[in-house]
């Protein structure tokens, strides 16, 4: 088994072509969900018990409380009637391009019913894309503020109106930079930093940031705060904090070019954590491993409706009503013939 260490073409394919060939229906992409979410063998998600069996369907028996669980339950595909051949070309969609895939785009390409199954399915692999507990920025981190949104009349600045604020962190790694953190937030108050930085900045790292008034309190004795005002240094925002205005930018171009602009402020977040996915797995040799990694963290993130995505006020719900019922369910399957499953040859082996 490789899988701390996954390789391409044994524990994820290398291609879309390879995608095809390994999961020519919807069992062998199940078996590889099953994969997945148990590595360590199966674990009944309702009684802890971790003795079963697996059921010829595909499921499993648990012989503690004899439910029987599949292993899409409770995921982001739980009582999906998309098949899964189609979650797995969407799930590579997402990840082998670095500009993604958009909702119509990804309708037209596979086909899909309706645009309002397409974008439920995108933002349900958004879900799943922010992994639980994982590790803060450190060393040096450049923070500051930016505003998504087009132009509007008004007041410029941090008290400009009709757009989003949005708070941007990244590691500064010699010349270049490592990972990166986007969060919509609020105000721009010390309190308001103060969260971001606690949950996405390691205490102890040095945080870079402009002459912002709200920093130093922000910071407080949590971090090594350096502070450089953009008035009187003679240089320019963008040469001061390089990082954080080109994380900005590119979140902004990718924003206007593949969603053409029109993502509603209340769903912003999503897909910020979307830019953030992709960029920080940036320097990765094989695609396939944002798309192992996306379907791993998708076993482990919890189901959605598709009223839940759209119910938030001002999410832009007259804009995306609910799927039409002649289209719901008639999404082609890219099943093929059965071949081999490459992630179970070390198990069988063993």
């Amino acid at each position: 088994m490789s899988r701390t260490f996954p390789k391409a073409g044994v524990d994820y394919p290398g291609s879309y072509g390879g995608v095809l060939a390994w999961f020519p229906d919807d069992e062998a992409c199940r078996d590889y969900l099953d994969w997945l979410r148990w590595p360590n063998g199966f674990r009944c998600p309702l009684c802890g018990s971790a003795t079963g069996w697996r059921l010829v369907d595909g499921r499993r028996s648990c012989r503690g409380c004899a439910r029987r669980v599949s292993a899409t339950a409770g995921t982001i595909f739980h009582r999906t009637r998309t098949p899964l051949t189609i979650w797995f070309a969407a799930a590579w969609s997402m990840t082998s391009d670095k500009q993604g895939v958009s909702a119509l785009g990804l309708k037209r390409v596979l086909e899909i019913g309706s645009t309002q199954t397409a974008w439920a399915m995108l933002h349900r692999y958004r879900s799943a894309m922010v992994r639980p507990g994982r590790d803060r920025l450190t060393g040096t981190v450049e923070a500051d503020e930016t505003f998504l949104g087009g132009p509007e009349p008004g007041v410029p600045g941090r008290g400009a109106l009709g757009k989003t604020l949005v708070e941007v962190a990244i590691e500064q790694r010699g010349r270049g930079f490592g990972r990166c953190r986007m969060q919509v937030i609020g105000d721009a108050s010390s309190s308001t930093l103060r969260a971001f930085l606690l949950a996405h900045v390691e205490p102890g790292s040095v945080v870079l940031t402009d002459g912002f008034s709200s920093y130093p309190s922000a910071c407080g004795e949590d971090y090594i705060h350096r502070a450089t005002p953009i008035s009187g240094s003679g240089k320019q925002a963008h040469e001061l904090l390089p990082g954080v205005h080109r994380v900005a930018a590119l979140a902004k171009r990718w924003l206007e070019a593949t969603h053409q602009g029109a993502v509603k402020p209340a769903l912003l977040q999503p897909y910020l954590d979307e830019f953030c996915f992709r960029f920080n797995r940036r320097h990765s040799r094989a695609r396939g491993m944002l798309f192992y990694r996306l379907l791993e963290q998708a076993v482990q993130a919890s189901p959605l409706t598709y009223r839940s995505l759209v119910a938030e006020p001002g999410s832009g719900r007259r804009e995306m009503p609910m799927p039409p019922l002649d289209k719901r369910v008639h999404c082609e399957s890219l099943a093929g013939p059965t071949l081999d499953r490459p992630w179970r040859r070390g198990i069988d082996q063993g």
